[in-house]
């Protein structure tokens, strides 16, 4: 009541005109109020979290991931060692391929020169190893001058010899592929042992090259070849993830690819420095 004696009204209508306020009613006409959503509807008018709506196993968990992301590598990798072995095959069989690069034996340090900068690059630079198409560009490049070299070295080779080094390389590395899929063993945790004994591996080469003597090579022909088994099964598991302790980003697939890549190249000159006669 004012001074006048008029009687204010009050500030909220009365609930009279609206629909009673009753809990079953949302229940009969089967909507639920929720915070982020004005309404949701609901079948049989029992309250349904918000997350019960959201679609489950949908998103890429990382085991499609990976099957993926190895999908990719394993395909490069074909690629690569296809463009490889022809390139070997061509040398071997082709002779005027052959005398143009005894020839001019230049090309074969250009080719040298070519893959250690590009893998330098891409070891130390993200750009030539995740954007595309540069990723792509540098991994071809690699893979022709590599595939040179290989060319250029197996042509001192018999052909027999080089055919048996490609059977044994193919054999060995399938099955260390499947060791190390399969093996509960966890390669991953030794990456100290992996690095001690690259370096020890390089020091010994380098003592070959002013030492020669055919036990000598023989000796580290073998602890090279035996190393390069070690280091596929070691960037095998590095690929594979879950359970293994370290593991590659999937982004890295084509940097994946060249490591397996160099992995098999390793193994192939190693035994072919085994088992291979030279040609006349």
């Amino acid at each position: 009541m004012n001074q006048q004696g008029y009687t204010q009204p009050p500030l909220y209508p009365d609930k009279t005109g609206y629909p009673p306020n009753n809990p079953t009613s949302n229940q009969t006409c089967g909507w639920k109020e929720s915070p982020g959503d004005d309404f949701k509807f609901q079948p049989n008018g029992d309250s349904v979290d918000p997350e019960d709506l959201q679609p489950k196993n949908f998103s890429f968990d990382e085991a499609s991931v990976r099957k993926g992301f190895l999908r990719k590598v394993y395909l490069i990798l074909m690629c690569q060692l296809i463009v490889t072995f022809g390139t070997v095959a061509i040398f071997l069989f082709h002779q005027p391929t052959l005398e143009f690069s005894q020839k001019h034996r230049y090309l074969a340090v250009v080719a040298l020169v070519i893959t250690l900068v590009i893998g330098v690059a891409m070891a130390c630079c993200e750009t030539p190893r995740r954007k595309f198409p540069t990723n792509f560009i540098c991994l071809a490049i690699f893979t022709a001058a590599e595939s040179f070299l290989m060319g250029t070295i197996a042509g001192r080779y018999k052909a027999d010899s080089v055919l048996l080094a490609v059977g044994i390389t193919a054999i060995l590395c399938l099955s260390l592929t499947i060791f190390a899929m399969q093996t509960k063993y966890d390669f991953t945790v030794c990456g100290g042992f992996v690095v001690c004994s690259m370096m020890c591996l390089m020091i010994f080469g380098i003592v070959t090259i002013f030492y020669r003597n055919h036990i000598v090579h023989t000796i580290y022909a073998s602890c090279g070849a035996l190393l390069a088994s070690f280091f596929l099964i070691y960037d095998t598991q590095m690929m594979m993830g879950g359970e293994h302790k370290y593991s590659v980003s999937p982004e890295e697939y084509i940097f994946a690819a060249l490591t397996l890549y160099m992995d098999v190249i390793r193994i192939f000159l190693f035994i072919l420095k085994l088992f291979g006669k030279k040609s006349d």
